[in-house]
């Protein structure tokens, strides 16, 4: 399945600042160093705001020009080759109509041509996760002349694995990518760009837990270090 991504034009959608490094930022820095894609990252939130009661863009105003520079130190991590950030409210995407993000996803699909898209999982906790994967998949309903071919759905530590147990939309990995510690390091580097999303052991999104997650999948297929997807369709 890897082998199949070589030379192509890879999508990356996600709703804030930081979740294109959670779930697949050692696999992209693999993919980018050996397999010779080419990268465009979508980020449809702010990823602010919502630490405050009400939306107050005044308030957090240099936070968000801080979050906007880590932005880019985040790609530079990765290698990404180019990042668009949009300004969707943080964990109030279900308060914007449904076709706004849809119409975001559609235009830079129609300007990038990707072959493959990865986004979030639809089942995690977080509200603009799911909201995202839901717009991915209508901007890319598989008609005849739909370029994107592919629509792979990665974790994200800090909501994916705190849905209830009972819910039936748990993470079901189908793809496993073996990444070098050299890749992992990376992902956490870029992670540790965002001043305002970096978390102490043993939170999910510090240094230490991101290792152990890249371990724990490593371990279900016999690898050292592993990031784990679901493939959501795969037409060829």
């Amino acid at each position: 399945m890897l082998e199949s991504l070589r030379n192509k034009k890879i999508l990356i959608v996600v709703a804030h600042p930081d979740d294109e490094l959670l779930g697949l930022g050692a696999t992209m820095n693999k993919l980018v160093n050996e397999y010779n894609v080419k990268t465009h990252v979508i980020i449809l939130g702010e990823g602010i705001t919502s630490r405050s009661d009400s939306r107050d863009l005044i308030k957090w105003e240099e936070q968000l020009l801080t979050h906007k520079m880590n932005i880019d130190n985040a790609r530079k991590a990765i290698g990404y080759h180019s990042v668009k950030a949009y300004d969707f409210p943080d964990n109030r995407f279900d308060s914007v109509a449904l076709l706004d993000i849809v119409k975001v996803i559609e235009k830079e699909k129609n300007s990038f041509i990707p072959d493959i898209i990865f986004t979030h999982h639809g089942g995690d906790l977080n509200i603009d996760h799911q909201r995202t994967f839901e717009a991915v998949m209508t901007a890319c309903r598989p008609m005849s002349h739909e370029t994107v071919k592919t629509i792979i759905t990665f974790e994200t530590p800090s909501g994916t694995e705190w849905r209830a147990n009972t819910d039936p939309r748990h993470f079901l990995p189908n793809f496993f990518v073996k990444v070098s510690s050299d890749n992992l390091e990376a992902k956490i580097k870029g992670m540790e760009s965002y001043e305002f999303e970096s978390r102490t052991f043993p939170h999910p999104r510090s240094p230490e837990a991101l290792r152990i997650q890249a371990q724990r999948w490593g371990i279900a297929v016999g690898m050292s270090y592993v990031e784990a997807f679901n493939i959501v369709r795969s037409i060829n």
